[in-house]
């Protein structure tokens, strides 16, 4: 069990899933602060103070803090859009390129069976004749 943890944790692709994670936690922290330091306070002076933290209402003993959701909300949809238009950047400077690869050997197989199939058609037809 031992070994194959070991072949396991030591695949490529657990590897890069790791440094993925790593790298969008750094990602995520530069995002927030984009939001948090300079797009917040530009709605601000739009919208006026966007915090509704102190939204609450109370059942009981029960305070539900809605207003804070309502935060979490708005500075998901501000963070999603600022993802999407930096990765539309990025697209725009470093283009995605789909990899270049041949056929598959499923197409390599059928084409060979396609051309046993025309030079017994022509050996047929030359004996016919």
């Amino acid at each position: 069990m031992l070994k194959e943890f070991k072949d396991f944790i030591s695949r490529g692709n657990v590897m890069g899933l790791a440094i993925a994670v790593i790298i969008g936690g750094a990602f995520t922290s530069i995002v927030n602060s984009l939001v948090t330091n300079l797009i917040n306070p530009l709605i601000g002076l739009f919208v006026g103070k966007i915090d509704m933290s102190n939204l609450v209402f109370k059942v009981g003993d029960a305070t539900f803090k809605y207003g804070s959701f309502i935060n979490a909300v708005i500075n998901f949809i501000i963070i999603a859009f600022v993802v999407f238009l930096l990765m539309k950047a990025v697209t725009k400077v470093i283009p995605m390129k789909p990899k270049e690869t041949g056929p598959s050997q499923e197409e390599i197989y059928l084409k060979e069976i396609r051309d046993l199939l025309e030079s017994n058609q022509t050996n047929n037809t030359t004996n016919e004749s």
